[in-house]
């Protein structure tokens, strides 16, 4: 078939078989889970879980093409009972020809059907009047019903990688759309696209018409930064600014600067970060900087990112604030993060030393007879729960002190109750070493 040149790039690219899709290799691969499902013969109900431009329509039209389907394709954020109904009167219509035609049943974003709509497939699923296929870049537990859910594979797919980007920029190129690209500029523009073929080849569109009115033979980065101006700068995920800009949030927050880390994180967000990769940060900032001087930083951290999760931008981002505003005000303490490094550095450098006899689990006869536990004290039998003496540390290991609390928010009890302690075990061990 002759290609459409008025289409647009997407389309002319758009993959006719397996084969010729780019990425998701662990779905389509040779034995993989998707593959598998085209070539049984017999299509089943599914979600295609993933971020935008990762090939789930792709996948879906190819699924009807393979099984020689009729196909339906329904946007939820458009549609709604009234094109389900069309789909369905569609389907039986297949169903009741000459020769009856299976129907495959596309929803795109069907997280944003509600209940009573995504209710209305349950069913013509069951009854096998339709197949149904849904894609979502949100996640299916949370947005997609259970009694949906369970009548459905679900599949999740990943950004496209930069080799894969690179493929379809060399497709592109064969059908003399855009000419040679640098290296360099290549480099920026998959980092712009950041995993997404649909951003990638909208860009390529954008690129060939300016290329053709300059009538331009190579695209240096410098001409694609003034093409696409501050829409490229911002996006440059991979680049130095992007990680200028996460360290200067990081270090506003270390700095307990509530007004400074809001706006490097506004900045980013308006730039096109990945707002998942800003909720990851946000957590390991509140592991390494705040620690146990105020533990409700960690569960704050990991409740904005689940918020994310649910609601998604730009209203998941407001809880993303909250997070970043609280973990500048909090007691700061890099405590846990040093006496982790300080005790990893210790086991790589140290040889294997055996776990102490008392320590040892014994859970057999001859592990008894062995003395495995024996002389093992436990705490709790022990006045305040607490075995005043004990050794928890490999024989002949003198105490590392890895952890040392600073006296900042919780750690200040810690601390204290931490030199209690100690004065417990020396009181113990006086004795000891007197004899």
């Amino acid at each position: 078939m002759k290609p459409d040149l008025q289409a647009p790039l997407a389309e002319r690219l758009r993959p006719h078989t397996l084969s010729e899709v780019i990425g998701q290799q662990h779905l389509l691969g040779e034995g993989m889970a998707l593959r598998v499902a085209f070539e049984s013969g017999q299509p089943h109900s599914c979600i295609l879980w993933g971020p935008p431009g990762v090939g789930k329509t792709t996948i879906a039209r190819l699924m009807a093409d393979s099984f020689d389907a009729q196909f339906i394709a329904i946007s939820a954020v458009l549609g709604g009972v009234k094109e389900i109904r069309e789909a369905v009167e569609r389907a039986q219509n297949a169903r009741q020809e000459l020769e009856p035609k299976r129907t495959i049943v596309f929803v795109d974003e069907v997280h944003r059907f509600n209940k009573s709509q995504q209710d209305a497939f349950l069913a013509h699923v069951e009854s096998g009047l339709f197949t149904f296929i849904g894609a979502t870049t949100e996640n299916p537990s949370f947005e997609v019903n259970s009694a949906l859910l369970s009548r459905a594979a679900v599949y999740v797919l990943q950004p496209l990688s930069e080799q894969d980007l690179e493929q379809i920029v060399t497709k592109a190129r064969s059908l003399d759309v855009i000419p040679a690209i640098e290296p360099v500029a290549l480099e920026r523009l998959i980092a712009y696209a950041d995993g997404d073929a649909r951003r990638l080849l909208n860009t390529l569109e954008t690129l060939a018409v300016s290329a053709r009115q300059e009538q331009l033979k190579k695209i240096s980065d410098a001409w694609l930064l003034k093409v696409l101006g501050e829409r490229m700068r911002r996006y440059d995920k991979g680049g130095e600014q992007f990680y200028d800009t996460i360290s200067a949030l990081h270090k506003s927050v270390r700095g307990s600067d509530p007004d400074a880390s809001l706006y490097w994180l506004v900045r980013m967000l308006d730039g096109g970060a990945d707002p998942r990769y800003l909720a990851r940060r946000l957590v390991r900032m509140a592991s390494e900087d705040i620690g146990l001087a105020d533990p409700r930083a960690l569960r704050l951290a990991l409740d904005a990112t689940e918020v994310y999760e649910r609601l998604g931008s730009p209203e998941g981002e407001l809880a993303l604030a909250e997070c970043v505003i609280y973990l500048a005000m909090a007691p700061k303490s890099n405590a846990v993060y040093q006496a982790f490094n300080e005790a990893r550095a210790l086991v790589k450098r140290e040889g294997t030393r055996p776990v102490p006899m008392h320590l040892r689990n014994a859970p057999t006869k001859l592990m008894k007879e062995l003395d495995y536990g024996r002389g093992y004290r436990y705490a709790h039998d022990e006045a305040d729960g607490f075995a005043a003496g004990e050794s928890y540390l490999p024989d002949g290991m003198a105490a590392p002190g890895f952890y040392r609390p600073v006296e900042r928010g919780l750690e200040i009890r810690i601390a204290e109750k931490l030199r209690q302690l100690r004065q417990i075990n020396q009181a113990a061990l006086a004795p000891t070493r007197q004899g």
